[in-house]
This record gives structure tokens, sequence and C-alpha cells, in this order.
């Protein structure tokens, strides 16, 4: 925020006649405009980035493959993900936003229960959209003091909430929300930072082959976890490389999606604890390149999802469990 500066000067010439004046306008200088005031900016840090990223394999729950003795497997899936994310942090707390357009190749086909026949299934891939937000409140802000500081253990505690929300093109066609509120604790680390969330979690989602009045479901509440990281890198001082990435831990969240087709009148086996974890080894290009850091970034990491979306595997329900790799560019805009 910019507020426009200036400073008034009263300037006083006794006038005896023209030719006085004009000599005094000559040999008198004229005051020097102040530069313009600048606030502080209502944000203390603020940054928006865009990235792309290519991932393989990943796994969809129910998208399988039946080996020749007949058993299952998950079907690899590659996925081209741009994701646009912004995170800024203010007096009283911070502010994340991230959503991900993720574009499956074949191999997780879009589809339709609309179509003639009640199911159509298409060559090419499905794409989803996952936005995703989160907001802190800090308590030793909010309270102006440092009650909530443990040295060598906790800097702040803060008030913590958000939701997340997703939509894709299959033939399951899930709506996924859910909203989060609890607590985040900032641990006291020597560098960069760590921080643990405990949270309440509620969850509706549905089920696009049901074409009843039963697609909606809503499933407990129940506790969730979350962990986020960023570690800068100092066995190589001139390559400036961090380690950044989450944990979540949804634990389960009651009954399972109705199916219909294999589970007549009855729903799936309970949810599972749901473990997703992304780790990403960051080089800033930019900083090594041309000493302009945070301007353009490189990675590389792994990601392990457990029981996707809470569901679990069974002999004949399998893309439950992903294990992939990714590697990508992401641009900061602003």
């Amino acid at each position: 925020m910019v507020a426009r500066g200036f400073t008034a000067a009263a300037l006083s010439l006794v006038m005896i006649g023209c030719g006085m004046a004009a000599d005094l306008e000559r040999k008198t200088p004229k005051p020097a405009e102040a530069p313009p005031v600048t606030e502080p900016s209502f944000f203390l840090f603020s940054d928006t980035q865009v990235s792309f990223r290519y991932q393989f394999p990943a796994a969809e729950p129910g998208v399988q493959i039946q080996r020749a003795d007949g058993s299952f497997r998950n079907r690899d899936i590659p996925k081209y993900i741009t994701n646009i994310s912004h995170a800024d942090a203010w007096a009283y707390g911070t502010n994340f936003f991230s959503l991900d357009i993720l574009k499956s190749t074949s191999q997780d086909p879009a589809g339709t229960t609309n179509a003639p026949g009640g199911f159509a299934q298409y060559d090419y891939g499905a794409t989803e959209a996952y936005g995703l937000y989160r907001g802190t409140l800090s308590l030793n802000a909010l309270t102006g003091s440092k009650a909530f500081t443990f040295p060598g253990l906790v800097k702040d505690v803060s008030l913590s909430y958000g939701f997340d929300a997703n939509t894709k093109d299959t033939a399951f066609g899930p709506k996924k929300r859910d909203v989060v509120g609890g607590l985040t604790f900032s641990v006291d680390v020597p560098a960069g930072f760590l921080n643990i969330s405990a949270h309440a979690y509620k969850e509706w989602n549905r089920n696009g082959f049901n074409v009843g009045g039963d697609r909606d479901v809503s499933f407990d509440t129940v506790p969730e976890f979350e962990i986020v990281y960023n570690f800068p890198i100092t066995f190589f001082p001139n390559v400036p490389l961090s380690l950044a990435g989450f944990n979540n831990i949804v634990t389960p969240k009651g009954k399972g999606i109705r199916d219909p087709f294999n589970y007549p009148g009855g729903y799936y086996p309970g949810t599972g604890v749901e473990f997703l974890s992304r780790t990403n080894l960051v080089l800033d290009v930019g900083k090594m390149v041309w000493n302009q850091p945070n301007k353009l970034d490189a990675f590389i990491g792994f990601q392990y999802w457990l029981n996707k979306f809470g569901n679990v595997d069974r002999a004949t329900f399998k893309g439950n469990e992903e294990k992939s790799f990714l590697a990508g560019i992401a641009f900061h805009i602003f």
C-alpha cells in the first residue's frame, strides 16, 4: 500500500516592486519536493507461482489391470499437472491457496454416467481440478504476547482452518468437499520452517455410479494431521537447494461409498487411515544462474499415497496405493 506523501512549504516574499520580486525569485532557491512516502506493505511476505510437473506412475482407486492368473493390480497412469499457488503472511497470520489441474493419459479415461445405457468411457484421459486453502491466526499476535512461545520447541501456536474441493470428469464423478479446523504448531527449527497441525476434519463426496438419491455421501468428523516443511540444504554452499514437502494423515472416516455393482444394497468396507506424503528436492535456478533468487525453481520428488481418498485395497479393488516420481519447474510471478 502506497500513500502519497508531500511536504508543504510557505514562502514569504516581501515585494517592494516587480524588479525586486524578480530578483528575489532568481536568487532564492525553490524548496526541493519531498520524495513520496511509502507505507509498509500489508503483507510481510507474499509469493505467487505457476508450476508444471509430470508425475508417473500415478494410481486411481478402481482403475486396475487383471493379471493372467485372475488377480488385479494398479494401472500405471502418467499425469501432467499445472499448479497455481499463493502464499502470504500478514501481521496476524498466514494464507495459502493451491489449485492443481491434473490431466491423465488414456490409462485413466474420462467417462460419464449420463450417456445412453448409463455409462460411457472415452479414449482420452480424465481431467481433475483440486483446490485447497489453509489459513492461520497467530495466538501470540492476537494476544499481543509471547505466551504461546516455548523456546527450543515451539515458536508460535496458531488457530488454523481451511477447505479442499475437487471435481473430475470420470464415471465415478467425485465431488469432494471438506473443511478442517484446529491448531498449528510452528516448531522452533534453526533454519527453514516446520509446521505441525492437528485438525477436526469433515468430508462430503459423491458416487456417480449411483443414479438414485444416494449419490451424495457424508463421512464422519475425524482427526486429521498435517506436517509442512521447507529446509535449506547447506552441504553444497554454491548450490541453492532445499527440501520441501508435506505429510497428511486422515484417520478412518466411517463407511465406504456405496457400490451397487459389487455390494448390492451395501457399502464398501469401511475407510482406512489415509496417508499422503510428498517430498521435493528444489533447486533455485534463478539464484544459481542469474543471482535472482525466488524467480525460477526446478524440482524432482516422490509421492506416496496409502489408502487414496480413504479407499482400502481388496482382492478385486486396486489402485488405492500410489508410489510415483515427479519432476517439474516453477515460475514465481509476483
